[in-house]
């Protein structure tokens, strides 16, 4: 019998519990933004419009955008390189968490052709299945940007369309672009 280990170490026959297929996550209850980039005593405080809400909008109407300008596109998750899902913009299919994984572990396998090839950075890799495309693209040196597509995606369209996304989400992160 297999048995799961849960999150207080205890042991339990049943795995641990997963949310249906394209459930909303937006961050998990943690802030998009990277620590530091807010200051929550500023302007929020002071009864301004909170910028985390604003910022959180703000790369969801970029992941939004990148799914309407491209015909194929079924969505988007925003992740770190470590495999943590910052945001996504699925309303079905794969569960983001999984994306947001798959994003880190084909990151790091692009990466490491690169480096053995000696061909410098990744700047995207994407996986061509039977019904559909994967693409991973750095957004900075620790954020990833995947994008799911059907398939009728036109790859060459999306890699033109999300390049300045890329940007613009660094800039919404205050983080530097990749190299």
């Amino acid at each position: 019998m297999t048995q799961f280990q849960r999150a207080d170490g205890e042991l339990s026959d049943t795995p641990l519990p997963r949310r249906h297929p394209g459930a909303r996550l937006d961050s998990g209850g943690e802030e998009i933004l990277p620590e530091g980039a807010l200051d929550r005593s500023g302007p929020a405080a002071a009864g301004q419009p909170d910028r985390v809400g604003a910022g959180q909008s703000a790369l969801h109407a970029e992941l939004g955008a990148l799914r309407d300008r491209v015909p194929g596109v079924r969505g988007a998750v925003l992740a770190r390189i470590d495999g943590k899902l910052l945001g996504h913009d699925l309303t079905t299919g794969p569960e983001p968490l999984d994306l947001a994984a798959l994003a880190a572990t084909t990151f790091g396998l692009g990466r490491q052709c690169g480096m053995t090839l000696q061909q410098g950075p990744l700047r995207e890799l994407t996986v061509h299945s039977h019904q559909g495309y994967f693409t991973v693209y750095g957004v900075s040196d620790d954020i990833l940007l995947a994008v799911l597509g059907d398939d009728r995606l036109n790859v060459s369209w999306l890699h033109l369309e999300a390049a300045p996304v890329a940007e613009r989400l660094a800039d919404l992160l205050h983080v530097g672009g990749t190299t």
